[in-house]
């Protein structure tokens, strides 16, 4: 994996997370650097989830069943981590 590569992991990890925090249900008291982590597992496993269980990995363009299950999986990620990094500021 090159730096090239790691950038983009990045970048596309900043926009998955930030589409899940906006699609999760109300407020994520988390950091961007916790958003991004998410978003970008989440980008991982939403593009294994889409080229070998749903067979998506050669489309034209832009592939819109990829991004959806990216973002569903960040909304949840951003959820979890929402949670349990709230629930152990206030103890």
């Amino acid at each position: 994996m090159g730096i090239g590569s790691i950038i983009a992991a990045i970048v596309v990890g900043i926009i998955i997370g930030l589409l899940g925090r906006l699609v999760a249900p109300g407020k994520q008291n988390i950091s961007l650097l916790v958003t991004v982590i998410v978003g970008i597992i989440a980008a991982l496993l939403g593009t294994w989830i889409a080229g070998a269980l749903l067979g998506t990995e050669d489309t034209p363009g832009i592939d819109w069943i990829e991004l959806v299950i990216q973002v569903v999986l960040a909304a949840i990620g951003v959820t979890i981590a929402a949670n349990m990094l709230g629930r152990r500021r206030r103890v």
